[in-house]
């Protein structure tokens, strides 16, 4: 039985009742008997996994490395620096700004450490788009612009690809976000983009997540990943499908001398 806080994303789910948030509290037996809890909300995490020992669906790391755009960067950083853009995340203090404005070169992006859908991202092409972004955020966030025109959208559930896609730049330029104009595009889909962001999220422990990889030439850079990503570039039940089948491999033991689970990508929709 499946216990789900999150009914759109839950839609013809087998056996799954759903309930609101503020109702965890009155069906803690309910909660202990689920074989998983599904899509909780961030400020129930420690209550549902720490205090009812839930099993829950996105894993812990999807929703703590996913919360926000400081720790995920850096967890980037340690584990494949060499696919991060350069970037500077320090307090934000007089010296400190002055300090990230002299190392980085213009045009440069500045990001709010939590937002979604490309609000919250500044493109600084001088000393006064910088000082605007500094007065509205607590860290600051400065990132080297990549000369491209279009970034890949690669959603992972558990160890597989579910889907790929590109996503070209919206008219106005610079974002290259479905909720600010982007466009959905699909076509070939560059190996090394898959593999980077496949990497990454099984030695994270992310199982659900929408990664934003940009191609410079050959090579994959990771911007970051969105453990509720919105279903534009989605087709028909293809998501549904992929989070079941992996709920239903990770509930069953795995015999140890027998074939290893299903690995890498999912058919993909192109």
């Amino acid at each position: 039985m499946f216990i789900s806080f999150d009914i759109f994303r839950t839609l013809s789910f087998p056996d799954t009742r759903v309930l609101k948030p503020e109702q965890m509290f009155a069906e803690k037996d309910l909660l202990r008997s689920a074989d998983w809890v599904l899509f909780p909300e961030y400020w129930q995490l420690n209550a549902l996994v720490h205090g009812l020992k839930c099993r829950v669906f996105p894993s812990l790391a999807s929703y703590q490395i996913g919360h926000n755009k400081v720790e995920m960067t850096r967890a980037f950083q340690m584990l494949v620096p060499g696919n991060t853009p350069f970037t500077l995340i320090d307090a934000n203090g007089p010296q400190e700004r002055e300090k990230i404005w002299d190392a980085m070169p213009l045009p440069f992006v500045a990001k709010l450490p939590r937002a979604s859908m490309g609000e919250g991202v500044w493109l600084i092409e001088n000393r006064g788009d910088w000082l605007r972004y500094c007065e509205c955020t607590d860290v600051l966030y400065a990132q080297e612009y990549l000369p491209i025109d279009r970034d890949l959208r690669i959603v992972i559930v558990g160890d597989r690809v579910v889907t790929a896609y590109w996503r070209h730049q919206a008219d106005q330029g610079f974002y290259n976000n479905v909720a600010r104009g982007g466009r959905v595009v699909y076509g070939e889909i560059p190996e090394a983009a898959t593999e980077l962001a496949l990497r990454v999220a099984r030695e994270l422990g992310v199982d659900h997540a929408g990664f934003d990889v940009a191609m410079v030439g050959n090579h994959p850079y990771l911007f970051e990943f969105n453990r509720l990503f919105g279903n534009q570039g989605l087709q028909g039940g293809i998501l549904r499908d992929a989070i079941l089948d992996y709920l239903k491999r990770e509930a069953s033991p795995q015999d140890p001398e027998g074939p290893p689970p299903p690995q890498g990508i999912f058919p993909i929709a192109v």
